[in-house]
């Protein structure tokens, strides 16, 4: 964390609008020229429980969360259990100043609600002891006396806002655009009110003796605060889809939630069925009928979905999947990021069963990919699924608008039209070879083109058994042979197209001469691109790559990038090593040069977690990590 750099903690109760208030100040200082990055935390409940969003805010490009935070601004949680729970539970009132002390770094602020937050709590905290230990600037505010006396306690979040801005000397313009925007006549005049007179008590009642301030930068350009999930929402709308089919389940239904609320101006379709194999299905079935279309879920509903993507990879009918990743098994952790449905994913469904798998890491990626995800699906008849976590779904950071200036894509990839059809092969009946034997499709790369319902001369029989060229149930080994060979032979001519034909989705960071390489995947790729960048800084030779292809797997870039390394350090939130697994399965002559460096405890990395493991690793793997992360050796050690 470098001095000129401000992370910010809200931290409340779920249903105290901690997530939308810290929406906005991030937003306001995105347009105050500052580049931001949010982490949000919070519990598998609709009210109560500890919950907070972090904002890290500075005039240079920041890709991760940072290490610690440097201001805390507790509400309390004013959905708080009955107090005759707390034998189990604890005082929950206080928790969002209680569970955020240890992260604060020393120096840092400490604004705190004292109209819900007791003195009696405050004292058994030994907060004022522990300020004096650390430097800790402690400013306690009855925030929700101000907000009654204004008319609303919700207000209390405006007032923590104007009492913020004021500790660090921020101006409140920015603020003010965006209350405008989104309020109007005695809401808007309130929380006016109640912003400036937060902001002048401070000023008048308290002597500075912090040196934090709000940073102080300029935009080149237009900026978008965005989360993954809008990314791919995005994406998913400029490459065509006008479907979405799906049931709620944390976190995947951020994206379902923002393509329901923008397909019905466009002329698309979003259903929310009752489980996810209907959903799944749903999707099918709108792709089968000639519709760009897509459906997703998160750990568990994805499971249920194994029975409608074995039959999109029977039948060959393109769709896009989404798999959110949240802690499990089971239900697990369902607000909490983790990176261990990987295998799940590239694996599920019945027999030698075929799919791509992109795993995208930053907010452009979640872009590019989902769009890239959409050409692959309908132009090789493939389910293309982009995998992410709860992370990725729910950060938010600043990206330039012009980014996303590029031409939608609404092509149905290898579809005949009727005049195509005319010329291609049918039988007897007149039924059409929509599974067409290579030599009468004319295709190399495995994909008999498809026609859709209702076209003259495209009619055929769609099943989910093994099936003759017009899709007749058939269990001729002769039959089954091709058939099978030929869906499997897409991934082979996917991976040449990925790499003849497309830049690189891998990203890579640091040193390119470094003997000691760092490898990771999806949401973990931004603490390792700042990991690296200290290490070398740190006079530590070290390069990276984040791996975004999961399957078709990118063999020719990782046998260049392990080759070119003595050791590397293998990144991922898991407890099984599982992208590490997938390496091995694929390049297991690598296997003794790769470690591991897992975390599963529902927190993503931190940049100096990586730094201390791969200082460690660099000499000579003797010590234990003083973070929850675990160090696993390489294989055979």
């Amino acid at each position: 964390m470098s001095d000129d750099e401000l992370i910010w903690r809200i931290a409340g109760g779920s249903g105290d609008g901690i997530d939308s208030t810290s929406q906005n100040f991030a937003k306001a200082l995105m347009r105050a020229g500052l580049h931001v990055f949010t982490h949000r935390h919070y519990p598998s409940r609709i009210r109560g429980g500890h919950t907070y969003v972090e904002i890290r805010a500075s005039a240079d490009d920041v890709q991760s969360r940072g290490d610690g935070y440097n201001f805390l601004l507790a509400l309390g949680d004013s959905f708080a259990r009955n107090p005759q729970e707390e034998a189990y539970y604890g005082n929950e009132e206080i928790k969002p100043l209680s569970e955020n002390l240890d992260d604060l770094r020393e120096g840092g602020i400490i604004v705190y609600d004292e109209g819900l937050i007791s003195e009696e709590d405050v004292a058994d905290l030994e907060l004022e002891k522990r300020a004096e230990e650390n430097d800790w600037h402690v400013f306690p505010m009855d925030l929700r006396g101000l907000a009654k006396e204004h008319g609303r306690e919700v207000m209390r979040n405006t007032a923590g806002v104007g009492v913020t801005a004021a500790l660090l000397d921020m101006d409140l313009e920015h603020i003010e655009d965006l209350m405008s925007d989104a309020m109007g006549g005695d809401v808007l005049e309130s929380n006016l009110e109640i912003l400036h007179e937060a902001y002048e008590i401070v000023n008048e009642e308290y002597d500075f003796e912090h040196d934090l301030r709000a940073p102080t930068g300029e935009h080149e350009t237009e900026q978008a605060l965005l989360s993954g999930s809008n990314a791919i929402a995005y994406g998913s709308i400029d490459a065509g889809c006008r479907f979405i089919a799906g049931y709620p389940m944390t976190p995947w239904t951020d994206v379902f939630t923002i393509l329901s609320q923008n397909f019905p101006d466009m002329g698309g379709i979003a259903e929310q069925v009752e489980d996810e194999i209907a959903a799944a299905a749903l999707a099918v079935g709108a792709s089968h009928a000639g519709a760009k279309a897509m459906s997703g879920s998160s750990g568990g509903g994805f499971a249920l979905m194994s029975e409608p993507l074995g039959l999109a990879e029977m039948t060959e009918t393109p769709i896009v999947l989404l798999e959110s990743m949240r802690a499990g098994p089971s239900t697990g952790m369902p607000t909490k990021p983790e990176q261990g449905d990987l295998e799940f994913v590239l694996y599920t469904s019945q027999g030698d069963s075929s799919r791509v798998v992109f795993a995208p890491g930053t907010i452009e990626e979640c872009y590019e990919q989902t769009r890239l995800a959409f050409h692959i699906a309908y132009e090789y008849q493939i389910p293309s699924i982009i995998i992410y976590d709860q992370k990725l779904s729910g950060e938010n950071t600043n990206v330039p608008v012009e980014f996303f200036d590029r031409e939608p894509n609404p092509d149905l990839g290898s579809t005949l039209t009727e005049d195509e059809l005319k010329e291609a092969a049918h039988d007897a009946s007149g039924k059409f070879h929509r599974f067409a034997y290579e030599h009468e499709s004319g295709a190399e790369n495995g994909v008999s083109p498809r026609s859709l319902p209702g076209q003259e001369g495209g009619r055929y029989l769609a099943t989910g058994n093994e099936h003759t060229p017009v899709g007749h149930i058939s269990e001729d080994p002769d039959n089954r042979v091709y058939q099978m060979s030929r869906r499997v032979q897409k991934l082979e001519h996917i991976r040449e197209e990925l790499d003849e034909e497309h830049d690189s989705n891998q990203t890579y960071f640091g040193d390119e001469d470094a003997d000691f390489g760092i490898i990771t995947w999806g949401s973990s790729q931004g603490a390792v691109a700042e990991a690296v960048s200290r290490l070398n800084e740190n006079g530590q030779s070290v390069k990276a790559i984040g791996v975004s292809d999961m399957m078709p797997f990118p063999e020719t870039e990782m046998v260049e990038f392990l080759e070119s390394v003595d050791e590397a350090m293998v990144v991922e939130m898991n407890a099984t090593a599982q992208f590490r697994g997938l390496i091995q399965k694929e390049l297991g002559r690598y296997g003794e040069k790769m470690t591991s460096l897992l975390k599963y405890n529902g927190n993503p990395f931190e940049p100096a977690e990586v730094v201390e493991s791969a200082e460690i690793n660099l000499n000579g793997g003797d010590e234990e990590p003083s973070a929850q992360v675990h160090i696993e050796p390489a294989a055979g050690d």
